[in-house]
């Protein structure tokens, strides 16, 4: 089950044509792939931007101004970065944003934390407050069975 791609010269092309466009194709598949990986890096650090930006204005507030700042800076280094085609120099200010953005999920998820925290300790203390409750035996008398 070998698959060929066989180029013919039933089109009026010799065979010199058809050597010189697979040797141009062949020249232009390294040019095509190095832009693919460019417009994949790319994409990957958009999205990322995107959302660390969303982040950060939903829940900023959660976080100290020196760690919002630092989210900031790196954000604005990758759209820096983002103007250019240097696939390294993208990869480096997106892995910067999203180390400075994990501190922001950290302090969210302490902050979640503390309230967890705080709300089972307010519930601790309903539960003692209603040890007097006494538990009964009950029985339904529906009012439509009866007649």
């Amino acid at each position: 089950n070998e698959q060929k791609i066989t180029i013919t010269a039933s089109s009026g092309l010799g065979e010199q044509d058809i050597e010189r466009m697979m040797k141009d194709a062949e020249a232009h598949a390294d040019e095509d792939r190095k832009a693919r990986e460019v417009a994949d890096v790319k994409n990957s650090a958009e999205n990322l931007l995107y959302s660390t930006e969303k982040s950060l204005r939903d829940m900023g507030d959660k976080v100290d101004s020196s760690t919002k700042a630092e989210i900031e800076s790196a954000a604005s280094e990758l759209k820096t970065a983002l103007e250019g085609d240097d696939i390294d120099a993208i990869k480096a200010k997106s892995d910067a944003l999203m180390q400075a953005s994990h501190k922001l999920a950290e302090a969210v998820y302490q902050q979640a934390q503390q309230e967890q925290a705080a709300a089972s300790g307010d519930g601790a203390g309903r539960s003692q407050e209603d040890e007097n409750v006494e538990e009964a035996d009950y029985e339904v008398i529906d009012d439509d069975e009866t007649k």
